[in-house]
Formats: C-alpha cells, sequence, structure tokens
C-alpha cells in the first residue's frame, strides 16, 4: 500500500467514523480532556494577570492563553505547578519570586 493509499484510507475511515457518529452509534474513539479550569484557578489563585503569570513560571503569553482557551494542554510538570499553585498560591509565589 502506497502513502497515498494509506491516506485515502485514513480519510475514508474517518469520514465512516463521523457518519455512524451522527447516527448515534457508539464508535471507538480518543478523547482528549483540557484541563481550562486547572490553568486559570491557578492564575487566579496567585492574583496575576496572564502575561505576569506566564513571567513567574516561565512561559510565554501565549502558553498561558492557549492553555486557559483549550487551545493546548500544560505538560506533566506544569500540570503539577498549576495544581499547587491553586491549593497553595504563597508557597509558589515564594518559591518562584
Amino acid at each position: 500500500m502506497t502513502e497515498r493509499d494509506r491516506v485515502v484510507q485514513g480519510i475514508l475511515e474517518g469520514l465512516q467514523e463521523a457518519v455512524a457518529y451522527s447516527k448515534g452509534e457508539t464508535i471507538a474513539a480518543r478523547v482528549t480532556v483540557l484541563e481550562v479550569e486547572d490553568a486559570l484557578n491557578a492564575r487566579k489563585a496567585l492574583k496575576l494577570s496572564q502575561a505576569k503569570f506566564a513571567d513567574l513560571i516561565g512561559v510565554p503569553k501565549r502558553t498561558v492563553e492557549g492553555w486557559e482557551q483549550g487551545r493546548t494542554k500544560p505538560s506533566g510538570a506544569a500540570r503539577s505547578l498549576l495544581k499547587i499553585a491553586t491549593r497553595n498560591p504563597e508557597a509558589v509565589l515564594q518559591a518562584l519570586k
């Protein structure tokens, strides 16, 4: 099977799954859960703007925007930091400032 054939086959399978889903059929699917509220809650707990929060944790502002809008997902280490910041914002401020 050529690369072109594999691509066409993948597209056809995707279309078949979309049709089955639209008919209410159960299909095997990959589900991605984005923890939008983790980033937003952590930033609000720290009482920082997106820009200042991004600077504090060492990521670009667009990264924080992506997390808060659900476009991207924080890495494992970032998720851990966000949880700590939500639960104990003073500790994060003390450690990172």
